[in-house]
C-alpha cells in the first residue's frame, strides 16, 4: 500500500509539473499556427502595402503565414479596438501608426482604447512622406500655381484625403493654414477610394503617402507637385519639398509599427522584435520598401513608444492651428 501511496503522488507531482509547464512549452513552440495582424487600412493602402511585403518575409522566415485583418475606419479607431480586444497570446498583433498612436489623441475627445494601458510596442518599422498630388485636368504646375488658384476661388476646390486624421488630411490642413487659403476637405476610408476619385475628377487634388500613391504618379495618372518631408524623396528627385516650393517650415511625415495587445508574453515580443529587425535588415525587403520611399529602421520596441510620445505634441499643435476636431 506504502508502494502504492508514493506512485500515486509521483504521478500526481509529475502531472501538476505538467500543467504549470505547458505555458512555456508552448512558448517554446511559438509559432505554432498562423498569425493574425491587424491592420486599420484598406487593402491597397500605404499601410496595408508595407504589412504585407514584411509579413510575407516573415512568413519565410517563421515557418508560419501571417494573416492580414484589414479593419479600416474611424481613424483607425476600429482597428485599433480589434487589436486590444484580442487575446494576448502571441497570435494577435496589429499594425499602428502616427494616427493611431500620436494624432488620434488630440484629435477625438475620446478613444476606444488606451496606448499606454492597453497595447505594448513590438517595433518600429520606418518612415515615409507625403505627395501632394493634383489631378491631371486641374492648371497648376507648381505648389505655387495651387496657392494661386486656391486664393482665387476660395472653397471652390476640393481636397480628398484617406480619413478624418490621416496625416494626408492634417497635412493638408496645416498647408491651407500656412499658405492662407480654403479648400474643401473630404474625407474616405483609405486610400484607394480617393485616389480613384482623384483621378475621375471628383476631388482635385490630395495629400496621400507616396507608398499608395507612387505607382499612380508614375503611370501618370495624376501630377506631383512637392513631397512633404524635410528632404527630398529619392524615387522622385527632381519633386521639390513643400517648404522648398514656397512654403517655409512645412514638413510631416508618417510613421508605422506593429503592437501587441497588453499582456502578450515579453519573449514573444522581443522574439518577433527580432525577427522584424532580421526581416528589415534583408536587402531585398529594404528595396521594395526603398522603391516606396518607405525608410526602414530597426531597434528595440521601446523604440515604436518613444517615438509616438515625442510627435503627441506636434500633431497637437499642428490640430490645434488647423482648428479640427472630430466628435
Amino acid at each position: 500500500m506504502r508502494k502504492l501511496n508514493v506512485s500515486r503522488r509521483h504521478v500526481l507531482q509529475a502531472a501538476g509539473a505538467a500543467v504549470l509547464s505547458a505555458p512555456l512549452l508552448s512558448r517554446a513552440a511559438w509559432p505554432d499556427k498562423p498569425i493574425r495582424l491587424v491592420v486599420h487600412s484598406q487593402a491597397g493602402g500605404s499601410p496595408d502595402i508595407l504589412c504585407r511585403l514584411l509579413t510575407a518575409e516573415l512568413a519565410k522566415n517563421m515557418g508560419q503565414p501571417f494573416v492580414i485583418d484589414n479593419k479600416p475606419g474611424a481613424g483607425g479607431n476600429i482597428g485599433m479596438q480589434e487589436i486590444v480586444r484580442s487575446q494576448p497570446d502571441g497570435y494577435t498583433f496589429g499594425y499602428a501608426n502616427v494616427g493611431t498612436l500620436s494624432i488620434n489623441k488630440s484629435l477625438y475627445k475620446s478613444l476606444p482604447y488606451d496606448v499606454e494601458k492597453q497595447l505594448l510596442p513590438v517595433a518600429l518599422l520606418g518612415y515615409v512622406q507625403n505627395a501632394l498630388v493634383v489631378n491631371n485636368d486641374l492648371p497648376v504646375r507648381t505648389v505655387a500655381d495651387l496657392i494661386t488658384l486656391a486664393k482665387a476661388k476660395p472653397g471652390r476646390l476640393v481636397m480628398a484625403s484617406a480619413g478624418n486624421g490621416s496625416t494626408g488630411h492634417l497635412g493638408g490642413e496645416l498647408f491651407k493654414s500656412m499658405t492662407g487659403t480654403f479648400m474643401v476637405h473630404v474625407p474616405y476610408r483609405g486610400s484607394p477610394q480617393a485616389i480613384q476619385d482623384l483621378i475621375g475628377g471628383q476631388s482635385d487634388l490630395m495629400f496621400d503617402n507616396l507608398g499608395s500613391i507612387t505607382p499612380h504618379i508614375q503611370s501618370g495618372r495624376v501630377r506631383i507637385l512637392a513631397v512633404s518631408g524635410r528632404s527630398r524623396s529619392p524615387v522622385f528627385p527632381q519633386t521639390p519639398t513643400i517648404a522648398e516650393a514656397g512654403v517655409p517650415g512645412y514638413e510631416t511625415t508618417a510613421w508605422g509599427g506593429i503592437v501587441a495587445p497588453m499582456g502578450t508574453p515579453r519573449e514573444l515580443i522581443i522574439r518577433l522584435n527580432t525577427e522584424i529587425n532580421k526581416a528589415l535588415g534583408n536587402p531585398s525587403l529594404t528595396e521594395k520598401f526603398r522603391a516606396l520611399s518607405f525608410e526602414v529602421t530597426v531597434g528595440p520596441p521601446e523604440r515604436l513608444f518613444d517615438r509616438a510620445l515625442r510627435e503627441t505634441q506636434i500633431w497637437a499643435d499642428i490640430i490645434r492651428r488647423s482648428g479640427v476636431k472630430i466628435d
